[in-house]
């Protein structure tokens, strides 16, 4: 079972970061405290991520709490698989996402994948193995690693909204696309997933109205 880093570690990461980054020595000055955000692992974590994205939050947790109840509380490759397309539909799914719940549903029985080790492979070779199986793609696999495993050292570069922060913290005109994302983050190594939360929660704070920007950042639509 993963673990979530503990405070103590996590802070020493930040303080790490701050040193080696000026930029984020800003954001890690205005940033409070955070809990590092764990969820359920397995099969059942990377279903429930392909289900709630590209949603609200609120229909997020409403069409889980649906698709838990029709799977009776089993949230498992096997009673995924017991239904078909379309009853998964009627717990709220759309016909892509059931399809993908199936996908990694046989990945898993069919031995392509094995969550209960995946903690034996390597972050590289981790997203591969998830990547690999249809429906999910590297910003869910990169995180997943981080979320539902704890891993340190994963980065999803893809993330509009974390990269929207760098641009903020680098006082930058531009955001930075995916591919510049993974290269200024490779000054965070080893603590590129604490650089992650980091900035997602300064970029929460700032839209929130709680964290103000300097003068030079300039805040955009997202």
């Amino acid at each position: 079972m993963a673990l979530p880093p503990s405070p103590a570690s996590v802070a020493a990461a930040r303080e790490v970061l701050a040193a080696a980054d000026p930029a984020l020595a800003r954001v890690h000055a205005s940033t409070p405290v955070f809990e590092w955000r764990l969820r359920t692992g397995g099969y059942e974590g990377l279903f429930r991520m392909i289900v709630e994205q590209q949603v609200s939050v609120a229909a997020a947790a409403s069409i889980w709490k649906r698709v838990v109840e029709g799977l009776e509380g089993q949230v498992t490759p096997d009673a995924v698989l017991a239904h078909d397309v379309e009853t998964l539909r009627t717990f709220g799914l759309s016909g892509q996402k059931a399809k993908y719940g199936h996908e990694i549903a046989r990945a898993q029985t069919e031995g392509h994948i094995d969550f209960d080790h995946l903690e034996r492979l390597d972050d590289a070779q981790a997203i591969a193995a998830l990547v690999a199986i249809k429906g999910v793609g590297r910003w869910t696999a990169e995180t997943f690693l981080m979320f539902c495993e704890g891993r340190l050292d994963v980065f999803p570069g893809g993330d509009v909204a974390l990269q929207e922060a760098m641009r903020w913290a680098d006082r930058a005109e531009d955001r930075p696309n995916e591919k510049q994302a993974y290269a200024r983050a490779e000054i965070w190594r080893p603590h590129r997933a604490v650089a992650a939360h980091l900035l997602w929660g300064w970029y929460g704070g700032v839209r929130r109205g709680e964290i103000a920007l300097d003068e030079g950042a300039r805040a955009k639509s997202v």
